[in-house]
């Protein structure tokens, strides 16, 4: 019996990038492995894919740190770029990719531009300069999403400072599709045209294209795609990807610690939410909140107990919840519990809760236990 543990398929993650390949045959990849890997490890996602791939995003600096430290030695892409001075100096030493978005965190790089090449004539000499690297700066242009980005007309002013920088010896073109999982979109559209005509006149790499972009705007892959939710066959919006051939590589489970006689009109849980219209036997699972399993998952989200579905009742507590398994049900205590997987996945779970695919997997807490196989 196992208290909430995570399953990750790491033959179904593999299988997952490869078919990407195949959205995308032109492309360069930079998997995304924010927020842990989505909550599925960053350390073994790293290992699955490091040789599948060019280069992977992340979107803060301890991030960074942790693949690099890791082992891996190829590209990491800072998707925020740097915070800081201080996260600065890492990036160049370190060897980083960043974003630069705004006019403060340009300012900066070139700040340290001319300190750096202050000191390296004054100990030329005595060879004490800093251990600085040229690095590639991502020039992000804000098409449409209206959250990073520098304005279009900002471009020539940017890429111009940028390529005089002498710490920088690349730049490459990014901005981000605010609306791309609504096939057909217009704004999308013009979000595609406004990043063309922005970026016609250099001679530069381009990425625009996340999950959604890569499955439904195939004339936006350009030099390089960005997958990220995808990698784990989990939909960027409420319908899944499985019919597109993506595999499951995420499976949520518990296991029942108590199966209990319940009397009709009898509560169950804090404040008496729910109250039984039958006999039925109440099955008590070990996860909660504190796991990260939403709070207010409402009566009826359902679980996978022996195959069948069965629903949530009564509160979600820290460490654990109840469903209701059924007068009749030969359920027993240290059955398998699934909250969402390969037959219940978790688009259907958010739908009934209310919430996005992302939050469920990224807000899993270090206690929930995580288990690495090939099947």
């Amino acid at each position: 019996m196992k208290p909430a543990t995570i399953k990750i398929n790491e033959r179904a993650l593999r299988h997952n990038l490869q078919l990407i390949k195949t959205f995308a045959p032109q492309s360069k990849i930079c998997a995304v492995v924010k927020a842990n890997a989505y909550g599925q490890g960053i350390y073994r996602v790293v290992k699955n894919l490091q040789e599948m791939v060019d280069a992977f995003g992340v979107a803060r600096m301890k991030e960074a740190l942790s693949i690099q430290e890791s082992g891996y030695t190829g590209r990491i892409v800072l998707l925020e770029g740097f915070f800081d001075r201080e996260e600065l100096l890492k990036t160049l030493s370190r060897r980083f990719d960043t974003v630069v978005h705004c006019i403060e965190q340009l300012e900066l790089l070139k700040s340290v531009a001319a300190e750096w090449q202050n000191e390296q004539k004054k100990y030329f000499w005595q060879r004490k300069t800093k251990l600085y690297f040229p690095i590639t700066v991502w020039l992000k242009v804000d098409t449409g999403m209206h959250r990073l980005g520098i304005e279009p007309t900002q471009v020539a002013k940017f890429y111009q400072e940028l390529t005089a920088c002498p710490l920088v010896k690349q730049v490459k073109f990014i901005s981000h599709f605010s609306r791309a999982d609504e096939e057909g979109s217009d704004y999308t559209k013009k979000q595609i045209s406004l990043f063309e005509q922005v970026s016609q006149d250099y001679s530069v790499e381009r990425s625009i294209s996340a999950s959604s972009g890569i499955l439904y705007w195939q004339q936006a892959h350009y030099d390089w795609v960005r997958p990220g939710i995808i990698l784990y066959g989990i939909s960027p919006h409420s319908e899944s990807i499985m019919p597109l051939g993506f595999k499951p590589v995420v499976s949520l489970t518990s296991s029942l610690i108590a199966v209990r006689d319940h009397k009709k009109g009898e509560p169950v849980g804090y404040g008496g939410a729910w109250v039984s219209q039958s006999d039925t036997k109440i099955g008590v699972v070990a996860i909660g909140y504190g796991d990260g399993y939403p709070r207010n998952a409402p009566e009826g989200t359902p679980v996978l107990i022996n195959g069948r579905k069965v629903p949530i009742v009564g509160r979600v507590s820290m460490d654990m919840m109840t469903v209701d398994l059924g007068v009749d049900s030969q359920d027993k205590v240290g059955d398998e519990v699934v909250l969402w997987g390969e037959q219940l996945l978790i688009e259907e779970v958010a739908k009934t809760i209310g919430t996005i695919n992302y939050e469920l997997i990224t807000k899993l807490t270090p206690r929930v236990l995580i288990e690495y196989g090939e099947n």
